[in-house]
């Protein structure tokens, strides 16, 4: 209770900056203790799941402490900084007061919780009711406090759980069997919504993990610690044998092997996380979701880059980037809407087809930081210059890195131009939400038979990768055929559109 004393002292939390996200990496601090800050200043950068975002701080003040380094993840709601409101200068020698973890548990002690407390209960300490996590907030005082755990020191649960038995059975409970282990309660593990979706990954149990966080929460660290174990050593004694006398805590200080068998100069490790980290699990779930079918098409495309050419000089696209990848997308639009089917999304919920009559354009990027995908809201809309002109911010904003989450939100269909790495084609997998992504493979001069002749022509191969829940192989070919064609006669962009 001795911190809510610190009124002047103001703690600002690590805000959803996307749609649901639940962790952000601070990637570099703009401010250090003692400096002054006002209302609207940059203080930090972070890397969220998909984007790096600049993070305002709400208020004027000096900055107290900075509770994590460069280079930490940290959960949304959590105390990142403190500022202090009141004009004072920082003391030198007062600790950081993020995240105390320990204090939690001193001021409300488990075993002094009645084990008639409603499930709901909170803590009635001041200042420590709870809120729900919104954009830029989070619970009231650390993000790392929780009700107290309704261990049922004096047996109350085994006794719940015989008297049951006694109504259902007619008969008087045996005594209750002593625990097995930390989850002989058969209680919800407590574990925070990454933790769960790691151990879910992993393919781990949490009922079956040693928590070792405050107040008995499950971390990363634990279910590592799970999945290491059966590779450090024995998984578990022999039938009959005794258990082994160790202390509920010490497996989780036992998978140090792991790090062990580390060469470090032969091998680098590079943690998956941020966009990396999105990007993959985004793939998984799409290639495990939806059913992809991937078809090719090679195209002569010598008239489409003499347009190139000719556009660029052209006084309407003076200082726009004008490439091969303009006109594919125009084509790309053109041919959704000649087949509107093609711009659709599945609704598992709802089980309906929900066809889009609009387009938000994705286009593939590869940034230092990954993969993204960011998208031309409404490129259905746009005219060939305005097009250019949005493909043009599109890459520069990517390659900078300040692409904002609202960007990669919405897409529905996508472009990938792999021909820009020299590779003839792909099978590109869908971005999640999408119906289809088209591959673009290298341009190059090949033996073409024209007119009747060999000859030497502009030359590239389309893929087409869609979800066929949505489109059927009538469709999808279709949809191909027809960006094909526009772009071996790009006139057709006059007469289709």
């Amino acid at each position: 209770m001795t911190t809510m004393t610190q009124a002047p002292v103001r703690e600002f939390k690590m805000p959803d900056v996307g749609e649901g996200l639940t962790e952000a990496e601070i990637l570099k601090w703009y401010v250090q203790p003692g400096d002054t800050v006002t209302d609207g200043q940059v203080v930090c950068e972070v890397e969220t799941a998909k984007a790096a975002v600049e993070l305002p701080i709400p208020y004027d003040g000096v900055v107290r402490a900075l509770h994590f380094p460069e280079g930490t993840t940290v959960d949304v709601g959590t105390s990142i900084i403190a500022v202090d409101v009141s004009g004072g200068a920082a003391p030198e020698t007062e600790a950081p007061p993020a995240a105390p973890a320990t204090p939690a548990a001193e001021v409300v002690p488990a075993a002094a919780v009645p084990a008639e407390q409603p499930a709901e209960a909170e803590p009635t300490t001041a200042g420590s009711g709870r809120q729900p996590v919104l954009v830029g907030y989070g619970v009231a005082t650390s993000a790392t406090r929780r009700r107290p755990r309704k261990t049922a020191p004096d047996g109350f649960a085994q006794q719940a759980v015989a008297g049951v038995r006694t109504e259902l059975n007619g008969h008087a409970p045996a005594a209750p069997a002593p625990a097995a282990g930390p989850v002989a309660g058969a209680q919800r593990p407590l574990a925070k919504p990454p933790v769960r979706k790691l151990a879910k990954d992993l393919g781990v149990d949490l009922a079956t993990v040693t928590p070792t966080g405050p107040d008995g929460i499950v971390t990363r660290e634990d279910v590592h610690a799970a999945v290491a174990a059966p590779e450090a050593g024995p998984t578990a004694p022999e039938p009959g044998a005794p258990a082994p006398e160790v202390p509920s805590a010490a497996p989780v200080s036992t998978p140090a092997p792991a790090p062990a068998s580390y060469d470090t100069a032969r091998e680098t490790r590079i943690p998956v996380k941020g966009v990396r980290k999105a990007t993959a699990a985004a793939m998984v779930g799409s290639a495990f979701t939806a059913p992809h079918v991937t078809e090719f098409v090679t195209v002569d495309v010598t008239r489409t880059m003499k347009l190139v050419e000719e556009l660029k000089q052209d006084k309407e696209f003076a200082g726009l980037r004008v490439n091969p990848l303009l006109l594919i997308a125009k084509a790309l639009l053109v041919a959704i809407r000649r087949n509107p089917g093609v711009n659709a999304s599945w609704d598992e919920a709802a089980q309906e087809i929900v066809v889009k009559h609009y387009v938000n354009l994705g286009i593939a990027a590869a940034t230092p930081r990954g993969l993204i995908v960011p998208n031309i809201k409404d490129a259905h809309a746009k005219t060939l210059p305005q097009l250019a002109e949005s493909l043009g911010e599109l890459v520069s904003t990517a390659r900078d890195g300040k692409t904002s989450p609202s960007a990669m939100q919405a897409g529905t269909v996508t472009i990938t131009n792999v021909g820009v790495f020299g590779v003839d084609t792909g099978t590109p997998i869908l971005n999640p939400g999408e119906s289809a992504i088209l591959a673009v493979g290298a341009i190059k001069l090949q033996p073409w038979v024209h007119k009747g002749k060999v000859k030497p022509r502009q030359v590239t191969t389309l893929a087409l990768s869609f979800d066929h829940r949505l489109i059927d192989g009538e469709l999808g070919s279709r949809f191909l055929a027809d960006v094909a064609a526009i772009l071996e006669q790009p006139k057709r962009l006059i007469s289709w559109a």
